[in-house]
Protein backbone atom coordinates (compact mmCIF):
# COMPACT_ATOMS: atom_id res chain seq x y z
CA UNK A 1 0.00 0.00 0.00
CA UNK A 2 1.21 3.80 -0.79
CA UNK A 3 1.19 6.65 1.56
CA UNK A 4 -2.02 7.92 0.15
CA UNK A 5 -3.57 4.69 1.22
CA UNK A 6 -2.66 5.06 4.76
CA UNK A 7 -3.91 8.79 4.41
CA UNK A 8 -6.76 7.98 3.17
CA UNK A 9 -8.04 5.08 5.80
CA UNK A 10 -6.66 1.47 6.84
CA UNK A 11 -7.87 -0.97 9.28
CA UNK A 12 -4.89 -2.62 10.44
CA UNK A 13 -5.35 -6.10 12.08
CA UNK A 14 -2.55 -6.61 14.41
CA UNK A 15 -1.97 -9.41 16.94
CA UNK A 16 -0.31 -7.89 19.71
CA UNK A 17 2.28 -9.78 21.46
CA UNK A 18 2.75 -10.32 25.11
CA UNK A 19 4.10 -7.50 27.29
CA UNK A 20 3.66 -4.63 25.15
CA UNK A 21 1.18 -2.49 25.71
CA UNK A 22 -1.69 -1.37 23.09
CA UNK A 23 -0.42 2.28 23.04
CA UNK A 24 3.33 0.48 22.44
CA UNK A 25 1.67 -1.11 19.15
CA UNK A 26 0.36 1.88 17.92
CA UNK A 27 3.63 3.77 18.58
CA UNK A 28 5.64 0.84 16.55
CA UNK A 29 3.33 1.12 13.99
CA UNK A 30 3.11 5.12 13.56
CA UNK A 31 6.80 5.32 13.46
CA UNK A 32 7.57 2.16 11.18
CA UNK A 33 5.27 4.34 8.50
CA UNK A 34 6.65 7.60 8.71
CA UNK A 35 10.11 6.09 8.29
CA UNK A 36 9.90 3.81 5.35
CA UNK A 37 6.72 5.32 3.74
CA UNK A 38 7.65 9.22 4.45
CA UNK A 39 4.00 9.58 6.22
CA UNK A 40 3.88 12.91 8.18
CA UNK A 41 4.72 12.72 11.52
CA UNK A 42 1.31 14.21 12.12
CA UNK A 43 -1.16 11.62 10.07
CA UNK A 44 -3.15 9.97 12.63
CA UNK A 45 -3.35 6.59 14.10
CA UNK A 46 -5.07 5.02 17.08
CA UNK A 47 -6.63 1.83 17.92
CA UNK A 48 -10.16 0.63 18.59
CA UNK A 49 -10.26 -0.87 22.56
CA UNK A 50 -7.21 -1.61 24.53
CA UNK A 51 -5.42 -4.92 25.57
CA UNK A 52 -3.57 -5.00 28.58
CA UNK A 53 -0.14 -5.91 28.32
CA UNK A 54 -0.41 -9.50 29.39
CA UNK A 55 -3.28 -9.94 26.89
CA UNK A 56 -2.56 -11.18 23.49
CA UNK A 57 -4.35 -11.18 20.22
CA UNK A 58 -6.78 -9.22 17.88
CA UNK A 59 -5.94 -5.13 17.68
CA UNK A 60 -7.68 -2.85 15.51
CA UNK A 61 -5.18 -0.08 14.21
CA UNK A 62 -7.18 2.61 12.19
CA UNK A 63 -5.13 4.99 10.01
CA UNK A 64 -5.63 8.30 8.37
CA UNK A 65 -9.64 9.06 7.51
CA UNK A 66 -10.32 5.78 9.55
CA UNK A 67 -10.16 7.03 13.01
CA UNK A 68 -13.63 8.53 12.88
CA UNK A 69 -14.52 4.86 12.46
CA UNK A 70 -12.86 3.94 16.16
CA UNK A 71 -15.95 4.55 17.93
CA UNK A 72 -18.12 2.23 16.02
CA UNK A 73 -15.39 -0.35 15.53
CA UNK A 74 -15.28 -0.02 19.76
CA UNK A 75 -18.32 -1.04 19.88
CA UNK A 76 -18.81 -4.41 18.30
CA UNK A 77 -18.77 -7.31 20.07
CA UNK A 78 -15.45 -9.14 21.19
CA UNK A 79 -14.51 -12.97 21.68
CA UNK A 80 -12.00 -14.07 23.87
CA UNK A 81 -10.73 -17.39 25.02
CA UNK A 82 -7.90 -17.45 27.87
CA UNK A 83 -7.52 -19.28 31.69
CA UNK A 84 -8.69 -18.87 35.04
CA UNK A 85 -6.79 -20.23 37.95
CA UNK A 86 -9.19 -21.47 40.86
CA UNK A 87 -9.01 -20.95 44.25
CA UNK A 88 -6.32 -17.79 44.52
CA UNK A 89 -7.01 -14.17 43.52
CA UNK A 90 -4.61 -11.29 43.39
CA UNK A 91 -5.66 -7.48 43.34
CA UNK A 92 -5.37 -6.76 39.64
CA UNK A 93 -7.54 -10.15 39.05
CA UNK A 94 -4.63 -11.01 37.34
CA UNK A 95 -0.84 -12.40 37.09
CA UNK A 96 0.64 -8.63 37.36
CA UNK A 97 0.57 -8.47 41.17
CA UNK A 98 1.12 -11.50 43.66
CA UNK A 99 -1.73 -13.58 45.22
CA UNK A 100 -3.21 -12.30 48.06
CA UNK A 101 -5.53 -15.15 49.26
CA UNK A 102 -6.16 -18.62 48.81
CA UNK A 103 -9.61 -20.69 48.86
CA UNK A 104 -10.68 -24.01 48.97
CA UNK A 105 -10.96 -25.64 45.26
CA UNK A 106 -12.43 -29.49 46.84
CA UNK A 107 -15.84 -28.63 46.84
CA UNK A 108 -15.61 -27.67 43.26
CA UNK A 109 -16.59 -29.99 40.27
CA UNK A 110 -17.60 -29.83 36.67
CA UNK A 111 -21.45 -29.61 37.62
CA UNK A 112 -21.02 -26.85 39.75
CA UNK A 113 -19.32 -24.57 37.24
CA UNK A 114 -21.11 -25.39 34.39
CA UNK A 115 -23.84 -24.06 36.50
CA UNK A 116 -22.20 -21.44 37.47
CA UNK A 117 -21.39 -20.23 34.08
CA UNK A 118 -25.54 -19.38 33.60
CA UNK A 119 -25.20 -16.85 36.35
CA UNK A 120 -23.10 -14.95 33.93
CA UNK A 121 -25.03 -15.02 30.84
CA UNK A 122 -26.63 -11.57 29.43
CA UNK A 123 -26.80 -8.38 31.04
CA UNK A 124 -24.95 -8.68 34.54
CA UNK A 125 -23.68 -5.70 37.08
CA UNK A 126 -19.72 -5.76 36.60
CA UNK A 127 -17.00 -3.61 39.15
CA UNK A 128 -14.08 -2.92 36.83
CA UNK A 129 -10.83 -3.88 38.57
CA UNK A 130 -8.69 -1.21 40.40
CA UNK A 131 -6.12 -1.92 38.80
CA UNK A 132 -7.82 -0.80 35.49
CA UNK A 133 -7.02 2.92 33.63
CA UNK A 134 -10.71 4.19 34.46
CA UNK A 135 -10.65 7.62 35.93
CA UNK A 136 -11.96 8.60 39.31
CA UNK A 137 -11.47 11.93 40.39
CA UNK A 138 -9.32 12.93 37.41
CA UNK A 139 -6.81 10.08 38.72
CA UNK A 140 -6.47 6.37 37.09
CA UNK A 141 -7.69 3.41 39.41
CA UNK A 142 -4.26 1.88 39.07
CA UNK A 143 -2.57 4.89 40.42
CA UNK A 144 -4.68 4.95 43.41
CA UNK A 145 -3.96 1.26 43.58
CA UNK A 146 -0.53 1.58 43.41
CA UNK A 147 -0.64 4.51 46.13
CA UNK A 148 -2.35 1.98 48.68
CA UNK A 149 -5.89 4.33 48.10
CA UNK A 150 -9.06 1.91 48.92
CA UNK A 151 -11.31 3.22 46.32
CA UNK A 152 -15.47 2.74 46.02
CA UNK A 153 -15.55 1.48 42.26
CA UNK A 154 -19.34 1.72 41.30
CA UNK A 155 -20.76 -1.04 38.98
CA UNK A 156 -21.49 -1.01 35.24
CA UNK A 157 -23.94 -3.19 33.31
CA UNK A 158 -22.58 -5.36 30.37
CA UNK A 159 -23.69 -8.31 28.40
CA UNK A 160 -22.25 -11.84 28.19
CA UNK A 161 -23.47 -12.73 24.84
CA UNK A 162 -21.68 -16.38 25.24
CA UNK A 163 -19.97 -17.66 27.74
CA UNK A 164 -18.21 -21.63 27.09
CA UNK A 165 -15.82 -23.31 29.46
CA UNK A 166 -13.48 -25.55 27.10
CA UNK A 167 -11.52 -27.12 29.51
CA UNK A 168 -11.51 -28.14 32.58
CA UNK A 169 -8.47 -28.98 34.83
CA UNK A 170 -8.61 -27.89 38.04
CA UNK A 171 -7.00 -25.74 39.58
CA UNK A 172 -7.14 -23.94 35.67
CA UNK A 173 -10.20 -23.85 33.53
CA UNK A 174 -10.28 -22.39 30.36
CA UNK A 175 -12.64 -20.65 28.43
CA UNK A 176 -14.19 -18.72 25.71
CA UNK A 177 -16.35 -15.26 25.47
CA UNK A 178 -18.18 -13.01 23.87
CA UNK A 179 -18.96 -9.81 25.18
CA UNK A 180 -19.91 -6.43 24.67
CA UNK A 181 -17.96 -3.18 24.93
CA UNK A 182 -16.59 -2.72 28.44
CA UNK A 183 -16.54 -6.01 29.94
CA UNK A 184 -13.49 -6.87 32.08
CA UNK A 185 -12.32 -10.41 31.95
CA UNK A 186 -10.09 -9.66 34.60
CA UNK A 187 -13.70 -9.01 36.55
CA UNK A 188 -15.44 -11.84 35.15
CA UNK A 189 -12.35 -14.27 36.62
CA UNK A 190 -13.16 -12.63 39.92
CA UNK A 191 -16.71 -12.85 40.18
CA UNK A 192 -16.61 -16.74 38.82
CA UNK A 193 -14.16 -17.34 41.54
CA UNK A 194 -16.95 -15.96 44.31
CA UNK A 195 -19.50 -17.44 42.74
CA UNK A 196 -18.04 -20.35 43.08
CA UNK A 197 -17.29 -20.45 46.62
CA UNK A 198 -13.79 -19.71 46.31
CA UNK A 199 -11.17 -17.07 44.43
CA UNK A 200 -9.93 -16.77 40.95
CA UNK A 201 -7.98 -14.87 39.08
CA UNK A 202 -7.21 -14.32 35.46
CA UNK A 203 -3.86 -16.21 33.70
CA UNK A 204 -4.05 -15.72 30.26
CA UNK A 205 -5.86 -13.71 28.05
CA UNK A 206 -6.59 -13.72 24.21
CA UNK A 207 -8.77 -11.26 22.13
CA UNK A 208 -10.05 -13.43 19.10
CA UNK A 209 -12.48 -11.45 17.75
CA UNK A 210 -14.18 -8.02 17.00
CA UNK A 211 -17.28 -7.96 15.36
CA UNK A 212 -16.02 -9.89 12.14
CA UNK A 213 -12.60 -8.97 12.43
CA UNK A 214 -10.60 -12.48 13.36
CA UNK A 215 -7.31 -12.54 14.95
CA UNK A 216 -6.54 -15.37 12.34
CA UNK A 217 -6.14 -12.42 10.06
CA UNK A 218 -4.04 -10.12 12.18
CA UNK A 219 -0.48 -9.65 11.19
CA UNK A 220 2.18 -9.59 13.90
CA UNK A 221 4.13 -6.03 14.69
CA UNK A 222 7.52 -6.94 13.61
CA UNK A 223 6.25 -8.69 10.57
CA UNK A 224 4.30 -5.82 9.31
CA UNK A 225 7.63 -3.83 9.58
CA UNK A 226 9.64 -5.70 8.02
CA UNK A 227 6.58 -5.83 5.06
CA UNK A 228 6.51 -2.21 4.61
CA UNK A 229 8.88 -1.00 1.29
CA UNK A 230 12.36 1.13 2.41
Amino acid sequence: MTEEDYLNGQILLIDKPLTWSSFQAVNKLKYALINKLGLPKKFKIGHAGTLDPLATGLLLVCTGKFTKRITELQGQAKEYTGTFFIGATTPSYDLETEVDATFPIEHIDEALIHETVKQFLGEIDQKPPIYSAIKKDGVRLYEHARAGETIEIASRKTTIHEFEITRIALPEIDFRVVCSKGTYIRSLAFDFGYAMQSGSHLTALRRTKIGDYNVNDAIDVTLFEESLES
